[in-house]
């Protein structure tokens, strides 16, 4: 009797354990995260925006063709935040004398690439941020958590990024403002590492090439931070240790002017130290949970903000795609600018 009315004891306890958490426990979605303007079903977000009319007007930016990278290698050694890791294995098959397939020797090679999905140049879909289990549109998150993906805001439902891109060359802004403040470890101009970059830096920035944000856009802001990610490994600790970037009132800002997406030449695209060090990637949170709009970090913004400088034109074609990679919270991309 004592065993069997321990194990019920036990068993109950797991139960108890195991459960999911009461109703009356759960977070007010609704209280802690806006709406999607797209309806309470959405799970696309802020890429809703560009439309056939969007795309087309976009295609009048290719003037000369030129198309210009803005993406780093993806390669060992480069900097992760935090715990993430990156391992490329190669794997051979048949090339040892003998093994070839047919008559005509072929052989052939694969790779395993083991990786987490937010390294290098990668893009944040809306599923990668939430305060607590509240995610974009609303969305109570732990219903949708799955060990290998999630059943709801995964990067499948992304649209397409056919649109305007526009870069904003903070390096230029704040040398013209006399306020640049480079970190010595830079080769070139460089914005410091907790410069917090404004509403009015921004405009300054678009004014500079008499550009005026539309809906649909897709906003690149070059602070020279990567000039430290292309001297990897030695200055990965560096990197990764603060960046310059916008703070929530830009974040704010930009969201009012109904971009699709927000990218930078740094690790997280907001300042590092935050504003307040309390509050934890609060641009994350404005952008991506409370908009849907994306963030594109590790971006290389030196080659276009010189191809900018050189024509006059701060606009141009994105050619960005994501793989339709069913429930992923985020993906690495290549992304070129056609002017």
């Amino acid at each position: 009797m004592r065993i069997a009315g321990l194990a019920a004891l036990v068993g109950v306890s797991l139960l108890s354990f195991l459960a999911p958490s009461s109703p009356a426990g759960a977070a007010d979605c609704k209280a802690l995260v806006k709406p999607s303007p797209f309806g309470p079903d959405d799970q696309t977000g802020a890429t809703n925006r560009v439309t056939p009319a969007v795309t087309k007007a976009a295609a009048a930016e290719i003037q000369t063709g030129v198309v210009t990278s803005m993406s780093n290698v993806l390669v060992d050694g480069i900097p992760l935040f935090g715990t993430r890791f990156s391992r490329t294995i190669l794997s051979s098959f048949a090339i040892t004398p003998g093994a070839e397939f047919g008559n005509n020797k072929l052989t052939y090679m694969e790779d395993t690439y083991l990786s987490q999905s937010h390294v290098g140049t990668h893009i944040d879909g809306v599923g990668h941020i939430g305060i607590q289990d509240c995610y974009y549109n609303q969305t109570p998150m732990g219903k949708y958590v799955t060990q290998n993906y999630l059943k709801r805001l995964g990067i499948e439902n992304m649209k397409s990024f056919a649109t305007r891109g526009v870069i904003i060359d903070m390096v230029k802004v704040f040398q013209n403002a006399g306020k640049l403040k480079s970190n010595p470890a830079c080769r070139s101009p460089c914005l410091d590492g907790g410069t917090l970059i404004t509403v009015p830096d921004l405009q300054a920035g678009l004014k500079m090439y008499n550009v005026t944000l539309r809906e649909g856009d897709a906003v690149f802001i070059h602070t020279g931070w990567q000039d430290l990610f292309l001297q990897w490994p030695a200055q990965n600790a560096t990197y990764n240790k603060s960046e310059p970037g916008i703070g929530e009132a830009a974040a704010e800002w930009l969201a009012s002017q109904k971009v699709i997406l927000v990218g930078s030449d740094t690790w997280a695209v907001e300042v590092i130290p935050g504003e307040e060090e309390s509050i934890a990637f609060p641009v994350h949170k404005t952008l991506i949970t409370d908009n849907g709009i994306h963030i594109v970090e590790n971006v290389r913004t030196d080659l276009i903000a010189a191809e900018a400088a050189k024509s006059g034109r701060g606009t141009f074609f994105l050619n960005m795609t994501v793989p339709k990679a069913v429930g992923l919270t985020g993906t690495f991309v290549n992304i070129e600018a056609i002017q």
